[in-house]
Parts: C-alpha cells; sequence; structure tokens
C-alpha cells in the first residue's frame, strides 16, 4: 500500500493542495519515478531527497520509488516538494509509523543534500491554503515561519532539518510550535517629508487628495522643478496599511521571492519606480511561469513612473486595464492568471523634448512638430485614466532661499487618515478601500449632487468635451475633497476643486 501526505502547489497568488503518494517495489536499485507534471525544478528532487535521506542517517530503499504528486493536471514548480517526497518515501519505508495520521498536517520546504531546509517562496499562500483545506498544522523551514503564522488559526512548526522533524513525527523530541505575535504596522520610518519640499503648495494639495481617495496624478513641468522629490515624498502623508491591506501585499512578496521582512510581514505601502526602459513583461508581469509584475508589486502602495512619455507606448497602454479594473490579466502559454494591481500611480514627465516648454526662464528649442509627437506618447485612454493633471512651475530662487518651514508629511497623514477612515465606515461592509475603487453604480449613490453642482458639472463636460469615464472619476474626485473637509455632502467648492485638475494640459 502506497503512502500519502499533503502539500500545496503555489499557483498565481494562492495555492491548491497537492497529495503526494509514494510507493515502491521492483526497478532499478535507488531510482525515483516522478509524475504528475513536475518542472524541471521538481524533477531534481530526486537527487536531492536521495542525499538528504541517506546523509540524515536513514536508508534509502533498495528498490525503486514511485511518487505521484495529485492532481495530475496541475503544474507543480519549484524545489518545496522535496521535504513532502522525503516524508513520503520514510513514511513507507517505515522509518515514520504508518500508524501515525499525517493527513492534517502539509508539508513544504527545500532540502538542501544534508538534509538541511532552505527557505522557500509562497509559505503564506501555502499557510492560507491549509486553512481553507482544514489543516491543522505546516511543517515548513524555520525562515518561513514567521510569514506563514500570519494565518494565525494554522500550527506552524519550524523545521531545521529532516532528521529533526522525524523524530518530531516519532514523538521522541517534539520541535516547539511557532508563536503568533500580532504585527505592528505602525513603525514605518519616513524618510522623505513633505517639510523639505519648498513651494508647489498646489501640487501638495492635490497629492493630499490623491493619497486620501486613492487617486491616480499626473506632473509635469521644467526639469528641476521637484516632481520626482514631491513623488518620493508622497508615501509619508498615506495611511498607514490595515492589516487585511497588509496580507494581500505579502502574498505579492512571497511568491515574488522578494520577501525580506523578518516579521514576515510587509509593515509599509510600497513604492515601485522602474525604470523607463522596463519592458512590458517587467511592468505588468509574467514570464515562462507567470510571475507578478511591478504594477502587482505596488498593489495597495505606489507606482512612480517617471519621464512617463519615455515609456514605450505599449507598455504604458498596457496599464489600461489595472488602472480602469485594479486588476492585471496574465496570459501565457503556461496558465491564464490574475493578479491584484490597486495602485496609486503618479507619473512624471517634461512638457516637451528638450523640457523647457512654457518655462518663464529658458526658451523651448523645440519645433511644434517634435512637442506634438512627444505628448502623443500618452494616449487619450490612458490620460482619460488618470484623476489629476497639473503643472509643476519652475521655482523662484526667493522661494527656496527662505527659511519658512512647509508643512509637514505628519501634520498631512493625519488629515489623509481622517479621510480615509470616512471611506472605511462608508464601505464597511464592502471589498474596497477608497473612493476611488467606486463602481459606477456605488459613485451615483455615494456622489449625489444639488441642481447647483450639476449645473456645473453639466456644463464642464461641454466645455472640456469629458468622457463617461472622465465624468465618473471627476464625482470620486469630489467625493474625496468632500471627505478631507469632513463633509457628508460634495457641494459646488468641491466639485469646482476637482475640475481644475481634470483639464488635459500636458
Amino acid at each position: 500500500m502506497s503512502s500519502k501526505v499533503f502539500s500545496a502547489a503555489v499557483v498565481g497568488l494562492d495555492a491548491e493542495l497537492v497529495e503526494v503518494e509514494a510507493d515502491t517495489g521492483g526497478g532499478e536499485y535507488g531510482k525515483i519515478f516522478l509524475v504528475g507534471l513536475p518542472d524541471k525544478a521538481v524533477s531534481e528532487a530526486r537527487e536531492r531527497v536521495r542525499s538528504a535521506i541517506k546523509n540524515s542517517n536513514f536508508e534509502f530503499p533498495r528498490v525503486s520509488v514511485t511518487v505521484n504528486l495529485a492532481p495530475a493536471y496541475l503544474p507543480k514548480h519549484g524545489p518545496s516538494f522535496d521535504l513532502p517526497i522525503a516524508i513520503s518515501i520514510l513514511q513507507k519505508s517505515e522509518f515514520i509509523s504508518g500508524k501515525i495520521n499525517l493527513d492534517d498536517f502539509i508539508f513544504t520546504g527545500e532540502l538542501s543534500l544534508n538534509g538541511d531546509l532552505r527557505p522557500i517562496t509562497g509559505a503564506l499562500p501555502v499557510a492560507l491554503c491549509a486553512r481553507r483545506a482544514g489543516k491543522t498544522t505546516v511543517f515548513l523551514p524555520e525562515a518561513n515561519a514567521a510569514e506563514a503564522k500570519l494565518a494565525k488559526e494554522i500550527r506552524v512548526i519550524p523545521v531545521k532539518n529532516l532528521m529533526q522533524l522525524v523524530f518530531h513525527l516519532r514523538g521522541k523530541v517534539a520541535i516547539p510550535e511557532f508563536p503568533y505575535r500580532d504585527p505592528e504596522l505602525f513603525n514605518v520610518p519616513i524618510e522623505y517629508d513633505m517639510a523639505h519640499v519648498k513651494g508647489q503648495e498646489q501640487v501638495k494639495r492635490a497629492m493630499e487628495i490623491a493619497a486620501a481617495g486613492g487617486h491616480n496624478l499626473l506632473m509635469f513641468g521644467p526639469p528641476g522643478s521637484g516632481k520626482t522629490m514631491l513623488a518620493k515624498t508622497f508615501p509619508s502623508i498615506l495611511p498607514d496599511l490595515a492589516f487585511a491591506e497588509a496580507l494581500e501585499v505579502t502574498k505579492i512578496y512571497s511568491v515574488a521571492g522578494k520577501l525580506k521582512e523578518k516579521s514576515g510581514l510587509i509593515k509599509s505601502r510600497p513604492f515601485r519606480a522602474p525604470h523607463h526602459t522596463a519592458s512590458g513583461v517587467a511592468l505588468v508581469g509574467g514570464g515562462i511561469q507567470p510571475g507578478p509584475g511591478e504594477i502587482s508589486l505596488a498593489h495597495r502602495g505606489v507606482l512612480f513612473l517617471d519621464e512617463f512619455a519615455e515609456f514605450p507606448r505599449p507598455v504604458l497602454e498596457a496599464l489600461r486595464q489595472p488602472l480602469e479594473d485594479g486588476v492585471i490579466t496574465v496570459s501565457r502559454a503556461a496558465g491564464h492568471l490574475d493578479f491584484p494591481a490597486k495602485f496609486i500611480l503618479i507619473a512624471s514627465m517634461n512638457p516637451c523634448p528638450c523640457g523647457f516648454f512654457g518655462d518663464r526662464a529658458r526658451a523651448c528649442s523645440c519645433s511644434a512638430m517634435q512637442i506634438q509627437n512627444y505628448r502623443k506618447k500618452i494616449s487619450g485612454p490612458i490620460l482619460d485614466r488618470i484623476d489629476m493633471q497639473l503643472e509643476v512651475p519652475r521655482m523662484e530662487f526667493k522661494k527656496l532661499d527662505e527659511n519658512l518651514p512647509g508643512e509637514n508629511s505628519s501634520t498631512m497623514k493625519k488629515r489623509v487618515t481622517a479621510a480615509r477612515e470616512i471611506q472605511a465606515e462608508r464601505f464597511k461592509n464592502e471589498k474596497i478601500f477608497t473612493n476611488a475603487e467606486m463602481s459606477s453604480e456605488k459613485t451615483r449613490r455615494c456622489c449625489a449632487l444639488d441642481d447647483e453642482a450639476k449645473k456645473l458639472i453639466s456644463s464642464a463636460i461641454d466645455t472640456l468635451n469629458l468622457s463617461a469615464r472622465s465624468y465618473f472619476r471627476l464625482l470620486k474626485l469630489a467625493r474625496t475633497i468632500a471627505d478631507l473637509d469632513n463633509e457628508p455632502s460634495i457641494s459646488t467648492a468641491h466639485l469646482a476643486e476637482a475640475l481644475q485638475y481634470r483639464e488635459k494640459s500636458a
């Protein structure tokens, strides 16, 4: 009779339960046959498992071993199946008593040749899969224990090596369970502060609105006007991550292999700033085995695209779906996966190739055709999805030289957090966090206008030729401005301020 233990295969940002079965008999001495759609890394487990068992002072079966990873239709990737394969073989060989019920356990981990366990990617999705499947315990490498324990209800057993785990399962030397600790999400230092930015009060106001409602923002202006500095200070006014948001972000970074936090939890909102030479796959995700790209790594945080017009147009056009739906669908021969991408886009660009069109201090050297072609790099549909578009003018010397301190990030963050709390109450029974995430129907219910405001927006639509999408984004923006003022309804003043950010001047 074959032995059976459970593991999990990471698919996208989730994991699915996998049965690891082992049977012995006949065939070539010590040969391992792996079936169940393993990739190259899983197939190489044969050599790692054989050496790990031998170097852990256990005897490898003197007959061939067949290991089946079920369900057979599900592709298996990576070295995390080393540990369950080894445990299944040892159980079949009776180094682990067949009387022990392993059905409530999940095993995952990469084995070194001497039997030590190395960290894996996707530990959090595996733990969440165990919870969904009704399993009680996850055995995995020590380095992944804090991450897996974020699934609070699951017992997490941190394992150093194969021998230690076998002794634990035999009941000889128990491995202590990893303790759960409430995560701290409020200890993220501020690297850049709004007080360091001289002037640009209108831009700071726009950034406060963008942070409060999760709105996208495009800045354009001459080189040296402070666009990049402003973008880098933007995370300092964002509210702290809620635990549900932090869990979403941690899953993405875990699967991408970019989780470096010792606590296992991403504590601060991501800030991703890919270079304008980044490829489409790097930005939206993909690869041989589809994985998250920069826009998913910016989930619940900020995606900063500097030199916006220098990005290849096909790369920018790939932003359409995530800017509209908050999700990116990656289709490859190996699979079809959806990755979350609810980020705030902060983009900056020059007004022309030389950068000085409209500048008061320096004359532009570009022709009208060059300026037109440069601006055409940003398509209308992309601009239509950016809620706020404003100019960042050159700063005068007297403004740069003054010693008067500007408003700091801490003060702005308090107002932003207060506005987000209003939205949290508004959306408490829904799976959204900010005004920018509202559907059209939700926008109609939450952004009702009086007759005077309706006249203003009707005139604006005719004058600015706004699309239906722009109309709803304008209402969401006005709703955020009202939230910052702690007003239950949208006034004409709120709508008028929102309108000044919608004009396509870039």
